[in-house]
């Protein structure tokens, strides 16, 4: 099944942690750019962090830099977000994305709510 299935999200206390976690299936992973999006109420969806298929290059929102890290495990099909010193205004949901480079097929998870708050 192709199928990109997010889990990690939940509630958090600002400046805390959390890992994100994107499992693939049914797609060429090693060969596919993945990124992390995310959508808060009343905004549009705003890319987070990206990452090339061998992992070697990372881009990140200004928003996000030094913060949140992206990395991938092409030998699982993973793809992670891990989110440090958490701001209430990272509360959104968060969706994984993925780009096949030879067909360009586009994936979107179903997303995982992130809530920073005290």
């Amino acid at each position: 099944q192709v199928q990109l299935v997010e889990s990690g999200g939940g509630l958090v206390q600002p400046r805390g942690s959390l890992r994100l976690s994107c499992a693939a299936s049914g797609f060429t992973f090693s060969n596919s750019a993945m990124s992390w999006y995310r959508q808060a109420p009343g905004k549009e969806r705003e890319l987070v962090a990206s990452i090339a298929n061998t992992g070697g290059r990372t881009n990140y929102a200004n928003s996000v830099k030094g913060r949140f890290t992206i990395s991938r495990d092409n030998a699982k099909n993973m793809v992670y977000l891990q989110m440090n010193s958490l701001k209430p205004e990272d509360t959104a949901v968060y969706y994984c994305n993925s780009v096949e480079l030879t067909t360009l097929q586009i994936l979107w998870g179903q997303g995982t709510q992130v809530t920073v708050s005290s």
